[in-house]
């Protein structure tokens, strides 16, 4: 997806979602921090808005932008929040995280009032996990052996790394990356994933989504 059509996709979402008044969650990863810069010219123009952020670095960007940004305890619940996917299948359920953030942005979809999805059409998939890992999120003590339970799912496994060494999340985890090569059943595999020790949540978000918009390289923007 160009830079363009990223932006494209959020500024429609963000024109279309975002009112004066509201709590707006900010996703990560680079369409995102699109819809950020989108979001901080509302507030330069006067909207009276509050941002919880999904990780570190897109508090960074939003403070960056003129944003006012608190803890996520300190607001009820969220209006709308904004964030990209790795992979939408039809019914809009989701595989998100390949940026690493997908346990803080899991608990911000999860008090959110509505969940919208930008991306563009190469992110859409006939199946979830048919053209990339699902990211699953482990502590780092004993993960060699939550890798294994993991592989006995039906998985190629690996470890994520970053210059060199495991990347590590804002949380002080890690992450493996799980290779189906298609996912038959997402929701069995969610608790199965779920349910291994040592497995903090995985990046299949289930039911998570209220609205997906859909940048082209026609140009065009649609929503699902």
């Amino acid at each position: 997806m160009t830079s363009n059509l990223k932006q494209m996709a959020a500024e429609k979402a963000v024109h279309d979602f975002v009112k004066d008044g509201m709590t707006v969650g900010l996703g990560t990863g680079t369409t995102a921090f699109y819809a950020i810069q989108a979001i901080g010219k509302l507030a330069q123009m006067g909207f009276k808005l509050v941002c919880v952020a999904t990780s570190v670095h897109t508090e960074k960007i939003a403070k960056e932008c003129g944003l006012t940004v608190v803890d996520i305890d300190s607001v009820e619940s969220i209006d709308v929040t904004i964030d990209g996917a790795d992979e939408v299948d039809p019914e809009m359920q989701l595989i998100k995280g390949f940026g690493g953030a997908l346990l803080r942005e899991k608990i911000v979809a999860s008090v959110s009032k509505t969940e919208v999805i930008i991306v563009d059409e190469s992110k859409l998939v006939d199946k979830l996990g048919s053209k990339g890992a699902l990211p699953v999120e482990v502590l780092q003590f004993g993960h060699m052996k939550t890798r294994k339970a993991l592989e006995k799912q039906g998985c190629t496994v690996t470890l994520r790394m970053h210059e060199g060494k495991p990347f590590v999340t804002d949380g002080g985890n890690y992450i493996y990356d799980c290779r189906f090569g298609g996912i038959e059943n997402p929701f069995f595999l969610e608790t199965r994933l779920n349910v291994i020790p040592g497995v903090i949540d995985n990046g299949l978000f289930l039911n998570t989504a209220n609205a997906v918009v859909i940048a082209s390289a026609d140009g065009t923007v649609r929503m699902m």
